[in-house]
């Protein structure tokens, strides 16, 4: 599989999908901003990542699927149960493929408690999990 360059903006990264990963990562964008405007959205390991005292979440577009991740996922998954994943920072992601179902005021909830976590708790990369 070839390698890609990275998107020069967000904007960029949304603009280079297309399909339904396209409207996945659009609606994801749009309800994350709205639930926390001030986060810091960039590119960062060549996909959409915002932070907020440190990263909070992620959205990655692949081939097959979108992942929509967060660094203190483990203690969101009241929120979301359908988040996996292990390891360093309580990373969890929902793996979203064509047709997944997902109320946009989950991703609001998932979004404002994933903000408060990072400015109660700490910056998830410098603070032991």
């Amino acid at each position: 599989m070839k390698k890609e360059a990275a998107a020069e903006s967000p904007d960029a990264y949304v603009a280079a999908l297309a399909g339904w990963q396209r409207d996945v990562v659009t609606a994801l964008r749009s309800a994350v901003l709205e639930a926390a405007p001030a986060l810091d959205e960039r590119i960062k390991w060549r996909h959409l990542v915002y932070f907020s005292n440190g990263p909070v979440l992620l959205i990655r577009a692949e081939e097959e699927r979108v992942l929509f991740g967060f660094w203190r996922g483990k203690r969101l998954l009241h929120i979301e149960p359908r988040m996996t994943g292990s390891g360093k920072y309580e990373l969890r992601t929902l793996e979203l493929r064509q047709g997944t179902p997902l109320e946009r005021a989950t991703v609001l909830e998932l979004v404002r408690n994933a903000v408060a976590l990072n400015h109660s708790v700490g910056n998830p990369t410098t603070v032991a999990p």
